[in-house]
């Protein structure tokens, strides 16, 4: 009998969490292994070379390290209810317009609903990632995600989705640890190759992280549809065209193939007459945002306005000082200072500290 129960890790064949399992295994815990296969180069109009977190050499690599520690390894194919779910909202979102999070819908939605699936069958208490992030219960008996230790590996961002549920199943074994700290524990356990490994900062299903080329490979005949709509000002001159609004996001400055005397920016997305609306950097600038389908974490609601509350509207950035209102199914957020390319469909999150109390998308 092992001593603190079985648990279902899932991994990914690179060292987060490899070390996540071999940490969980030596703590005692009678650990087995999943790793998700979610996509496939093929299907999303890549090369023939897979990389990555679904190739055939990271499934591998997992059940190899679990060979080699004794605990069982599964792979477990949610190709369909990925594409279905993950890469249809992706195209759907840049077709209006908006700059999509398919990281979060994927763990929200995707990634905990299949772990927890498979750990019911398996007669597993828990489930473990190698998410950079820290998990507690408070009196209040609701379940709180905040920061990891490593600031500049956090992820904290991207599991603002997960139901209560789902967190009161969960483990975050890295949390507490630095990058450099979990690539050492892999270089401890002989493991040079694993610690070695580069990341991938892309998104998993989208080859050579080029999305344009995905959208055209995913949608029929997508250029000839949107091509020719025109660049305008925000005073409503046109002053060229475009090659299509589904191809260009909030804040792009490179690559729109026209010259200005001055650094111009797309501020606007308008699907409905294909136009792209530029201007200078202040016309990107906000002082609120709007954001719906919230899910609160450390709160179960929030009945007056709060203050104090550092948002962050993408990924790697640090976040601003902001006052937090909640209307019903949405959340206004109103900076302490300007903000710049608050993009919609991206993710707006919201911290109390370093405590994570939810977050939603951008409308």
């Amino acid at each position: 009998m092992s001593k603190h129960g079985r648990i279902l890790v899932a991994m990914s064949g690179g060292v987060d969490s490899s070390v996540a399992a071999v940490m969980l295994h030596e703590q005692g815990y009678e650990v087995i292994g999943l790793t998700m296969k979610t996509w496939d180069y093929a299907s999303a109009g890549g090369s023939s070379k897979e990389t990555g977190c679904c190739s055939l050499d990271s499934i591998n690599d997992a059940r190899t390290l679990a060979v080699n520690y004794g605990f069982p390894h599964y792979i477990l194919d949610i190709r369909d209810e990925f594409g279905d779910y993950v890469i249809d909202n992706f195209v759907d979102e840049y077709l209006a317009g908006r700059t999509p999070n398919p990281c979060v819908l994927c763990n929200t939605h995707i990634k905990w609903e299949a772990l927890l699936k498979r750990a019911n069958k398996l007669d597993c208490e828990f489930i473990a990632t190698g998410h950079y992030a820290n998990i507690r219960q408070q009196d209040s008996g609701r379940y709180v995600i905040s920061k990891g230790k490593d600031e500049n590996k956090d992820q904290s961002y991207v599991l603002w989705g997960v139901s209560q549920e789902n967190l009161s199943r969960t483990k975050f074994p890295l949390g507490s640890f630095a990058k450099s700290e979990i690539r050492q524990m892999a270089l401890d356990m002989g493991q040079e190759e694993l610690a070695k490994k580069s990341e991938s900062y892309e998104i998993c299903f989208v080859p050579d992280n080029d999305y344009r080329a995905f959208l055209k490979h995913k949608v029929e005949d997508l250029e000839d549809r949107v091509a020719g709509g025109n660049f305008i000002l925000s005073n409503g001159m046109i002053v060229g065209q475009h090659k299509g609004y589904p191809f260009y996001t909030i804040g792009q400055r490179k690559g729109l193939g026209i010259a200005f005397g001055e650094p111009m920016f797309v501020t606007q997305i308008l699907p409905e007459s294909n136009t792209v609306v530029l201007g200078k950097a202040d016309e990107l600038e906000r002082r609120e945002a709007m954001v719906r389908n919230i899910n609160l974490v450390k709160y179960a609601s929030i009945e007056e306005p709060m203050n104090d509350v550092i948002t962050k509207i993408r990924y790697k950035d640090a976040g601003m000082l902001s006052t937090i209102v909640q209307e019903k199914d949405r959340m206004r957020v109103v900076f302490d200072h300007n903000v710049s390319a608050i993009a919609p469909g991206q993710s707006a999150v919201f911290y109390e500290g370093n405590d994570l109390l939810g977050g939603g998308f951008l409308v």
